[in-house]
């Protein structure tokens, strides 16, 4: 049974060219068990007929407050009726009376009194999507909790290629049935998220520095899995090129492996779950010279000291938390993580192998194993990131409940 099925949804057109796809968006919702209720601006009325959507739809189309049969449409009862309100397509215009409280049609009138979560599909050419006041309206409506379902790079009605068309209907019916499962799936709702990611940068002289090719990508990937779940998420990352990160997540950005150890001692004691995913430098330079370092022998030496073992620390000194550790291995694999599961005092291990095709550094995808602190390995099959965070989350979830 789909998550959507029983859910009541108001699909508020607004008048673009894009409104011809509310017909296919329609009988996908239908079909998926959710209840739809279609309101229509007056102008949208010239692009699809409120018969269209009414047949398509099994309810009456609204369009004004009085129908022409005189009965009155109330919008407080309609925005307090629906479980989501999705205005798809969202013109310019009506991005713009949206974000500025203007209510001069009942479409806006029930946008104004809905209590649901609220989603928006622009749909425009691209010099008014690009435009300031619309990129400005657009903050503003997310910055009211309105969630956008960004358009994508096509052809557009004026014949031009370029940003500004409307989702199709199948990406927004993803993204609303990603919403209910999610709302659905909150495990980690009230319980506070610690992760590491990216490397550390060691340095070795104002220029140059000890580092790895870690680009942070699996810890962004977890800390928006675990956000997503419902936790309260802070990601200390190393130096990293990757903004992509959700809104609730707090990043705090380090360079070396001493302020990862700080950072991750001062929030240690208020977590509930700590995730080393960060790829740690083992050593450091003892001397870091003041000035560039020029070249002048054949040979120059450089000497190390040990970096501190950031999760075997806390392991000594953790109460209630669910520790998690990562081993990136090129042999003996299992034997060396579970070596390291114990010796770190760790809850559970997600090991990498650089002998897997399409797992390691700089790659889109991963292939793991996990492995609980009473041994029993977890192979996983090659997936993307964005996948084995949510099997890592889901393997967290399964063993913290024990």
């Amino acid at each position: 049974m789909s998550v959507l099925s029983g859910k009541k949804i108001i699909l508020g057109i607004s008048g673009g060219i894009a409104a011809y796809k509310t017909a296919s968006f329609v009988r996908l919702l239908i079909k998926a068990g959710a209840q739809v209720q279609v309101i229509m601006s007056p102008a949208s009325c010239d692009f699809i007929t409120p018969l269209t959507l009414a047949t398509l739809s099994k309810r009456p189309v609204y369009t004004q407050f009085e129908k022409d049969f005189g009965e009155w449409t109330n919008h407080v009862e309609l925005g307090l009726w629906a479980d989501l309100m999705i205005m798809a397509p969202a013109t310019a215009n009506t991005l713009a009376k949206m974000a500025n409280g203007l209510c001069d049609n009942l479409l806006l009138a029930t946008y104004l009194s809905a209590k649901c979560p609220v989603f928006f599909a622009p749909a425009m050419d691209l010099d008014m999507f690009a435009h300031p006041s619309t990129t400005e309206n657009t903050r503003k409506l997310k910055s009211y909790g309105n969630i956008e379902i960004e358009s994508a790079y096509g052809e557009l009605a004026s014949g031009l290629i370029g940003q500004g068309r409307m989702a199709e209907p199948e990406d927004i019916l993803q993204t609303i049935t990603d919403f209910f499962n999610n709302q659905s799936t909150l495990d980690l709702k009230g319980k506070k998220v610690v992760i590491t990611a990216g490397p550390t940068y060691e340095p070795i002289d104002p220029v140059r520095f000890i580092g790895n090719h870690s680009t942070g990508k699996m810890g962004f990937d977890i800390a928006n899995e675990a956000a997503k779940r419902g936790a309260e998420v802070v990601l200390i990352t190393g130096p990293t090129y990757l903004k992509s990160i959700n809104s609730s997540v707090k990043v705090v950005s380090v360079s070396t492996a001493n302020q990862m150890y700080k950072q991750c001692h001062e929030l240690f004691s208020s977590a509930h779950i700590v995730i080393g995913a960060a790829a740690v430098a083992d050593y450091r330079p003892k001397v870091v010279a003041d000035q560039k370092i020029k070249k002048n022998d054949e040979e120059f030496t450089i000497v190390l000291e040990k970096n501190p073992d950031i999760l075997a620390s806390l392991g000594e000194i953790k109460a209630h938390q669910f520790l998690v550790g990562f081993a990136l291995e090129t042999e003996n694999e299992i034997e060396y993580a579970k070596n390291k599961l114990k010796k770190k005092n760790l809850d559970l291990i997600v090991l990498n192998s650089l002998n897997d095709t399409g797992a390691g550094f700089g790659k889109p995808t991963n292939k793991v194993t996990f492995i609980d602190n009473d041994f029993n390995v977890f192979p996983q099959e090659l997936k993307s990131k964005e996948a084995v965070a949510k099997d890592i989350i889901d393997q967290i979830v399964k063993s913290y409940a024990k």
